[in-house]
């Protein structure tokens, strides 16, 4: 089981979604979750909550991103974490589908 609880950290999390299956994802994509990791699959999941996510664009979450994370250094600093891309990467880890736009099939992850 992992070390976090989903109710108590992870409130707005997709019903298919666990931890344990984040991590091992995440194991599998070369990256060891840390906490800057899952506060950032906690706001992707929080956002997902309250927009609808089969509506939202790119650049709605990138921005939302970059506010949230800003005085650690806004999407940059969410790069470091997300190799693959903070959106594309992240949605995947965090058990939901990223917006149209956030993967090229010719490029890989863009955003």
């Amino acid at each position: 089981m992992a070390m976090l609880d989903r109710a108590g950290n992870f409130p707005f999390a997709p019903e298919h979604w666990d931890e344990d299956d984040a991590l091992n994802l995440a194991r599998q994509e070369g990256l060891e979750l840390g906490p800057d990791h899952w506060a950032e699959l906690r706001a992707l999941q929080e956002y997902c909550a309250h927009h609808d996510c089969g509506k939202y664009s790119v650049r709605e979450l990138h921005d939302a991103l970059d506010e949230k994370f800003h005085n650690q250094g806004g999407y940059k600093y969410l790069y470091r974490l997300f190799p693959q891309g903070p959106i594309a990467q992240g949605c995947r880890l965090a058990g939901l589908e990223p917006p149209a736009g956030a993967i090229d099939s010719g490029f890989g992850s863009v955003v």
